[in-house]
């Protein structure tokens, strides 16, 4: 059994993982999965510096750097054609593109059944503006983004108005969610397999909790209504393991917001103890 862990090799969460593999006896690697290098018609299938990628049962993604298109698009490609050569990738290509853009992520959740903010999603800076007049107190979002980084709230006409020509120049496509009150905490629940194994409150002293933007972490005793959300949420974009983000409104509502395909583990473990790299080691190892 050969596992490998696609990710910098001085990340914690990179390194714990390796840890729990082999505590368990299997080998286990880690190399970023820009320094993979494919080859058509010849073999190996793909090579990392001196590394046949080839020879892995187990691909695990825990670092999907930012790059340009082009570079993203090969990267996805990549992954979609080792799977096709029969090595696992977890999580799959298919989640991890489901889960990358915002978009396909909250159309899907609507088309599950599963509550989450209404959104409006253009490329027209007009558009963008009647979304903001309609909706009047929004999170503007980058499409594909993580951390919390480029989060905006926007409650303001004006400001409205020059956040939005700015993100025109860029040719950005404008994301816009309603903003719902939510006491300044949020849940973070951690699935593998579908099923919820730990979660943590996130809270802040503002709107934005992520624990990257200094947000701070307690556990949450969850209730049977937010592990099952957090359950549907996980099978409707496919994923092995996830990080899903649920926000109850001040008047009681729960929604699903995001759905993390590479989710951190450090905060939960610091509030919790849970041992996740060994549980999602053991797991993985007993899907195989």
């Amino acid at each position: 059994m050969k596992v490998a862990i696609l990710g910098e090799r001085n990340n914690w969460h990179a390194k714990t993982l390796q840890e729990a593999f082999l505590k368990m006896g299997v080998q286990c690697d880690v190399f970023s999965i820009n320094s993979i290098v494919a080859n058509v018609s010849q073999k190996p299938i793909a090579a990392a510096n001196s590394v046949v990628v080839d020879e892995y049962e187990v691909l695990i993604v825990r670092s999907l750097p930012p790059g340009s298109l082009e570079q993203v698009i090969f990267r996805m490609d990549l992954l979609h054609r080792l799977e096709n050569q029969g090595i696992r990738i977890i999580n799959s290509p298919d989640s991890l593109e489901k889960c990358v853009d915002k978009f396909y992520t909250s159309f899907l959740l609507e088309e599950h059944g599963i509550p989450t903010p209404r959104t409006i999603i253009t490329e027209r800076f007009d558009k963008a503006m009647e979304a903001f007049l309609y909706l009047k107190d929004i999170v503007v979002k980058p499409l594909f983004g993580s951390e919390g980084k480029g989060m905006l709230r926007i409650q303001d006409e004006e400001i409205a108005y020059r956040v939005f020509k700015a993100l025109e120049r860029e040719r950005m496509v404008f994301y816009i969610q309603e903003f719902i009150p939510h006491f300044n905490r949020d849940f973070r629940v951690f699935t593998i397999q579908e099923e919820p194994v730990g979660a943590i409150i996130r809270f802040s002293e503002n709107w934005k909790t992520n624990l990257a933007a200094g947000g701070k972490a307690i556990p949450l005793q969850m209730s049977q209504e937010i592990g099952n959300l957090s359950k549907k949420a996980s099978m409707a974009l496919k994923t092995f393991y996830a990080g899903i983000d649920i926000l109850k409104s001040e008047d009681g509502r729960l929604l699903v917001t995001e759905i993390n395909a590479v989710p951190g583990w450090k905060g939960l473990f610091e509030a919790t103890g849970i041992d996740i790299p060994t549980y999602l080691a053991g797991r993985i190892l007993e899907s195989l």
